[in-house]
């Protein structure tokens, strides 16, 4: 439980006590469950939503992308709750309900009250980063809480010299293996936090390569799937890095994007909270968190990593400014109501850019209105004028419902032998989404773990190819026919719909391992 409340000086004995701090803290979370379940179907389904449909039709130790956690989990989803969006995002909004509370419980564990449990949590609940990952259901909105779990059980080995906690800490990083492989730059930090500070004597310890031993072996399954594989997650890493599709800046720009990415108001309590850390003579028993931290964002900067990569390490700040700043009101009364006041008015603007809550036209004309664009992590984003988690959440039914029209009008004989390709795993996962509903047969792709799925029985006789180009097709093929177009304003995905036969000279079973495309 959070902590309860003491009466204040001078409260008479008949007054009503004031809310307990479990009682705000659970309050703050129940309405961010709240805010994102109202919001949950407002536009449409996510890209990666769809792909990760498609995964979990194909339970495996691995993807090429990654982990097999998130198909699991939509696995689960699927099977207990639906396919709507108000299912895929419940566990999402559960999820953003639940880094709340854990962000105010490493507030109390850090020496925080009523005040900085309830403002560390508000904090969290009003961070942007949290709020857009929150609407999709994703790998990103669960890592925080593996994150922040490991960082209570170290602040717990800190407070009581439990080693074998360790034993815990290494079972919240297996499972965060499973789920995203950024959790080895969390481990990373840890390690270099520990031996800039005194609690570097746990390495002399058994129990910390005991609790390594335990996250490798939950790990393992996935480990050994990527090396049958040939590491597949490496070698899009690299191709990724070599096709320049990533929106790269150097180290001050990107802590710049920290600041706007938290959501500018926030820098005035994680940042109290890095300096708590640091040099308070209360804090600094917690150094190993300041470390971590600082470890983490230099990580991701140093390898030019997207901002929102180094999003699960900030609630421990928060949590920290929190207490600051309820430590430094006790000799400034207006000290909290000014920095809370200053949180949420300071968000306010910016709620139509995290969520979901006005129209497209609207949304557009108030993003013109204030004069502010989200900035783009891929150079794909920039085709369209909505923030990418936006406009990928557009078109998609449309886009199945155009091909649909091309593949229905071909005669019987031919649909049986006709392959419907699509150029990336969004396009392939919404045709085998919603295609169902038109008679379509499941998409093939070389994109992503699409590509180990196969040409199914397919040997390119026939296929409708989604968004190519006319010269490069007619290379490939015989007959080239523009067949359709798909494409809904502000959406990212435009293009023809293109019906092509007679292959020059190969065939798509042969052929198939030439025409991976994992980037």
């Amino acid at each position: 439980m959070l902590n309860q409340p003491v009466l204040e000086d001078g409260q008479a004995p008949h007054d009503s006590p004031p809310p307990s701090a479990t009682a705000m803290v659970l309050s703050i979370a129940a309405a961010t469950f709240l805010a994102h379940m109202l919001t949950a179907s407002r536009y449409g389904y996510f890209r990666d939503e769809l792909y990760y449909l498609a995964c979990a039709r194909h339970l495996a130790f691995g993807y090429v992308d990654q982990p097999p956690m998130i198909a699991l989990i939509v696995w689960l989803t699927v099977h207990t709750l639906g396919t709507s969006l108000w299912a895929l995002h419940f566990l999402p909004a559960v999820a953003a309900a639940a880094i709340v509370w854990l962000t105010a419980v490493i507030a109390r564990e850090l020496g925080g009250g009523r005040f900085a449990q309830s403002l560390a949590g508000l904090s969290v609940a009003l961070a942007g980063v949290y709020v857009i990952i929150a609407h999709q259901l994703s790998m990103n909105v669960f890592e925080p809480l593996v994150w922040m779990g490991s960082a209570y059980v170290l602040i717990r080995i800190v407070k009581t010299g439990n080693q074998k906690l360790w034993l815990w800490f290494g079972a919240l990083s297996g499972l965060g293996l499973e789920n995203k492989y950024s959790v080895a730059v969390f481990g990373f930090a840890v390690v270099i936090g520990l031996l800039l500070t005194e609690h570097g004597k746990a390495f002399r310890e058994r129990w910390i390569y005991l609790g390594g031993l335990l996250a490798l072996a939950i790990f393992l399954p996935n480990l050994i799937w990527n090396i049958q594989h040939h590491w597949p997650f490496i070698v899009l890493m690299r191709n990724i890095r070599a096709s320049g599709r990533d929106i790269t800046v150097g180290p001050a720009a990107y802590l710049g994007e920290q600041i706007l990415m938290m959501s500018p108001a926030n820098v005035l309590i994680w940042f109290p909270g890095l300096l708590f850390l640091f040099f308070s003579r209360h804090g600094k028993r917690y150094q190993l968190l300041g470390w971590t931290f600082v470890a983490v964002l230099a990580t991701f900067a140093i390898l030019k990593g997207k901002d929102y990569y180094s999003a699960p390490v900030y609630p421990m700040v928060l949590a920290a400014g929190a207490v600051a700043i309820e430590r430094a009101a006790r000799k400034r009364f207006w000290l909290k109501p000014a920095v809370t006041a200053a949180l949420v008015i300071g968000t306010a603007p910016l709620v139509p850019m995290l969520l979901p809550v006005l129209s497209i036209p609207s949304y557009l004309r108030y993003q013109k209105a204030l004069g502010f664009t989200p900035p783009a992590t891929e150079k794909s984003h920039l085709a369209s004028p909505l923030p990418q988690y936006y406009s990928d959440e557009l078109g998609w039914p449309e886009m199945v419902a155009a091909l649909a029209r091309v593949y229905n009008s071909l005669p019987p004989d031919e649909r049986a032998r006709t392959a419907i390709f699509g150029q990336n795993y969004g396009q392939a996962g919404a045709i085998d989404f919603f295609g169902p509903r038109y008679g379509l047969p499941k998409a093939i792709s070389a994109h992503q773990s699409y590509y180990l799925w196969g040409p199914r029985q397919y040997t390119g006789e026939s296929m409708i190819v989604l968004g190519d180009h006319r010269a490069r097709l007619e290379q490939l093929f015989e007959h080239v026919k523009r067949a359709g177009r798909f494409g809904v304003p502000y959406a990212l995905e435009h293009g023809s719909i293109w019906l092509c036969s007679g292959p020059r000279g190969w065939n798509l079973q042969e052929i198939w391992p030439r025409i991976k495309n994992w980037d």
